[in-house]
């Protein structure tokens, strides 16, 4: 099995417990891909915490993450892909023992997409989103910043 390097976790993903065992959540959280963005969760940086542990000898993880918009209208399928892929990936572990809650603290941007993430929404649209929205806040906070005038004028 292809171990993932802790080198490559999200400056903002927060880790504990069972390296195993976190392993194995990571990789099946890769797995699950947002219905409307082609990134899997792991990638496009919806997950804030992972915990995994071994309690009386059971696995038992926890999961704190985020979607892209509150009120995105795939949560719940999302959730079900993740709660899924999670009891399938990891050996063990059951409904009772995962828990997976979702918070809007703080809200996901595009900078919390992985290079993983930008090199696939690059090989998909031909340019690097990330990028792109970085140039357009930019752009908008020049605009504000000038009083509306455009740059030249």
């Amino acid at each position: 099995m292809d171990r993932l390097s802790t080198a490559k976790r999200p400056p903002f993903l927060k880790v504990s417990g069972d390296e195993d065992l976190i392993q194995l959540a990571e990789e099946a959280l890769r797995e699950v891909y947002d219905p409307e963005i082609p990134v899997n969760v792991y990638d496009l940086g919806l997950i804030y915490v992972i915990d995994a542990r071994r309690t009386d000898g059971k696995p038992k993880v926890k999961i704190l993450m985020t979607l892209t918009a509150i009120g995105c209208p795939v949560t719940g399928s999302i959730l079900a892909y993740v709660e899924q892929a999670l009891l399938d990936k990891i050996p063990g572990l059951s409904e009772e023992n995962l828990e997976i809650e979702v918070t809007f603290d703080p809200p996901w941007s595009p900078d919390m997409v992985s290079e993983a993430g930008r090199e696939a929404l690059k090989e998909l649209y031909g340019y690097d989103v990330v990028d792109e929205w970085k140039k357009r806040i930019s752009e908008q906070y020049q605009e504000t910043s000038s009083g509306g005038q455009a740059q030249g004028s």
